[in-house]
């Protein structure tokens, strides 16, 4: 955000929310929604709503065949709108955004099951910046508080990059095949309790 006073030629420009000393309160999510990437940009992660659909459309419109997995994202507009429709209808999903631009998008579905599938993208542009990892840990963190048992996914077994940031937030391996990985994590383990970050006033949260 700026502001300036015209005459005086003072412009203001708001610094980064830093989340890292935050003990939160008894309102906050099971993850705190705000992060810094490994350039120092903070971004947000919240609930995909109508606001910022068109915006996570677009995203997806530019997204080249280089970084689809599994024929995912779908490729065309209208086909992109009725797979997210189905997201939305079926699962739980969230967005990373940089100010108003979307650049990552997360969702498990569907809702129903103890244990739903779980998918990640993230803008090429902004790839190895550590938002999928977030976005992974922020689904676990709202999954295990959901009361789900696991998470799982399946995975195209040449995505290397994938497979290494599930591996990395606790992902277990559960099957190899010849072109893809199966994938589960489970929440009975410490790792939900790790990445949920609990406010320091909520009774879980470790002394």
């Amino acid at each position: 955000m700026f502001r300036s006073r015209r005459g005086t030629h003072v412009t203001e420009r708001c610094t980064p929310w830093d989340p890292t000393d935050c003990a939160g309160t008894v309102g906050c999510p099971p993850r705190c929604p705000r992060f810094v990437d490994r350039r120092g940009v903070a971004l947000l992660v919240e609930p995909l709503s109508e606001r910022h659909l068109a915006g996570l459309v677009s995203m997806y419109e530019g997204y080249s065949d280089r970084h689809r997995s599994m024929g995912l994202p779908p490729r065309s507009r209208p086909a992109i709108e009725s797979w997210l429709a189905e997201l939305r209808e079926h699962g739980s999903n969230f967005l990373a955004r940089d100010g108003d631009r979307i650049v990552g998008h997360a969702a498990y579905t569907p809702t129903t099951d103890e244990e739903p599938e779980f998918v990640v993208f993230v803008d090429p542009d902004y790839h190895d910046r550590g938002i999928g990892t977030e976005l992974c840990r922020q689904l676990v963190a709202h999954a295990a508080e959901g009361g789900y048992e696991a998470l799982t996914l399946d995975v195209d077994a040449a995505n290397r990059r994938a497979i290494r940031v599930y591996d990395r937030v606790g992902f277990e391996l559960v099957d190899r095949r010849s072109a893809d990985v199966h994938m589960r994590l489970p929440f009975d383990g410490p790792v939900a309790d790790a990445v949920r970050r609990p406010p320091a006033e909520r009774p879980s949260s470790p002394g």
